[in-house]
């Protein structure tokens, strides 16, 4: 029996009851968003849910990470994970699901990543005689800061339950539902988030000649900022400068004596990101300079994302299987992106292959309707928007499809007979 004959016989599970308790479950983490190192109740239900399907569960691990596993006789270990921290962002899709923890939202669709997960586990313990390995479903805390990943592998992650032999995942993404889009080689970038403290002197606001004014100062910051990749990147490397914070100030009439920006710096080579933090700190200095700031301006560093590359043949191997199930037509290659992932960093921390998809999760029609109009941007929202809402249907199926397959096409094949 093919890998592709497995899958179709283990995803008959995938039948209505199991789906209405994915959506359920679904709705229940949505409405229960926690953010990065506080994911507490989410750890919980991972471990209760996990432990009625008959995985072996470690809570704890990497602070607030899940590990849960189902050996099933000899074979390949193969390590599937889903990140489930939240975001500080305030939710406004109208869902009557929406969360119920003010300020806090699952706006990169983690939610949806560990519901996936949970159908997958269903499906392969209900089906233990149709192969063999060990399944390591991994519920990573804090993606979103880069550092629950690194948490996991540092708590010896592999020491206490393994090695595999393979790593992979999915996101979910503002993509029309029923497509899965992988790029082999570089797929993520590398991310530095940095805050800068810039340092004036404060004064009242109608004598500004007694100041120096760091909301200027960091005014003229930002705009300088914008020339980095415009001017100093070549047109055939990728970066992104963005300031996404600035604050200063608590009064209309009080010059401050302090501002604070935080920048997010995105860049796929080593070499264009040493140029661009060079570039930086030139500049706020620089400009702090030209201020006459009598202290010198402190850069430091929030997180960072390693590159995130993904094993050119165990893509390819994976996208066959998935493309056999769903249909080759359903698999697109959307490039490199912008945006980052530590899931990498198993696969590098153990020295095996990553595959890592994106599930699309928007309604197809409503994605066609966008795209024709050229409004994709305006009417599409993004992960990290407070409009972000995939669609239940079919979007956990599909991911759950995909996942699964690409786990059996890992996993080995059903044990002989006696």
């Amino acid at each position: 029996m093919t890998a592709h004959d497995t899958a179709r016989q283990v995803l008959a599970g995938l039948d209505t009851p199991l789906n209405q308790d994915l959506e359920a479950l679904y709705q229940d983490l949505h409405a229960h968003p926690e953010l990065s190192f506080e994911e507490h109740r989410t750890a919980a239900e991972v471990a209760r849910r996990a432990r009625d399907l008959g995985y072996e569960v470690t809570e704890g691990v990497g602070r607030t990470g899940v590990v849960a596993r189902l050996v099933n006789g000899e074979g390949p270990t193969v390590l599937l994970r889903a990140d489930f921290d939240a975001l500080p962002v305030t939710e406004r899709t109208g869902l009557p699901y929406a969360s119920a923890n003010e300020g806090v939202m699952h706006a990169c669709g983690h939610d949806v990543h560990v519901t996936c997960l949970f159908g997958t586990m269903a499906l392969l313990a209900g089906a233990r005689e149709r192969w063999s390995g060990t399944v390591l479903a991994v519920f990573q805390p804090a993606e979103e800061l880069g550092q629950g990943a690194q948490a996991m592998v540092d708590d010896d992650l592999y020491g206490r339950f393994g090695t595999p032999d393979v790593v992979l995942g999915q996101h979910v993404m503002a993509l029309p539902a029923g497509t899965v889009a992988c790029h082999p080689g570089l797929a993520f970038a590398a991310t530095d988030a940095l805050q800068v403290r810039m340092f004036g002197r404060g004064a009242h606001a109608s004598m500004p000649e007694a100041s120096i004014d760091p909301v200027v100062m960091a005014a003229s910051t930002v705009m300088r900022l914008q020339t980095v990749v415009s001017r100093e990147i070549a047109s055939k490397d990728r970066a992104v400068v963005t300031v996404g914070a600035l604050q200063a100030g608590t009064k209309d009439n009080i010059i401050p004596d302090e501002a604070r920006l935080q920048l997010n710096i995105r860049t796929h080579a080593p070499q264009v990101r040493r140029t661009v933090l060079d570039a930086v700190e030139r500049i706020v200095r620089g400009e702090a300079a030209v201020a006459g700031a009598q202290q010198d301006p402190e850069i430091s560093t929030l997180h960072t994302f390693p590159l995130m590359v993904n094993d050119d043949e165990a893509c390819a191997r994976t996208m066959a299987a998935i493309g056999d199930v769903i249909g080759h037509d359903r698999l697109t290659d959307p490039g490199a992106s912008s945006g980052s992932e530590d899931v990498g960093v198993f696969g590098t921390s153990a020295n095996v292959p990553v595959c890592y998809w994106l599930l699309g999760g928007v309604d197809p029609d409503t994605y066609a309707k966008a795209d024709a109009a050229g409004t994709r941007s305006r009417d599409i929202p993004q992960n990290h928007s407070p409009l972000f809402a995939p669609v239940m249907r079919p979007t956990l199926t599909d991911g759950v499809t995909a996942l699964t397959t690409a786990a059996l096409t890992w996993l080995g094949p059903a044990p002989r007979s006696a």
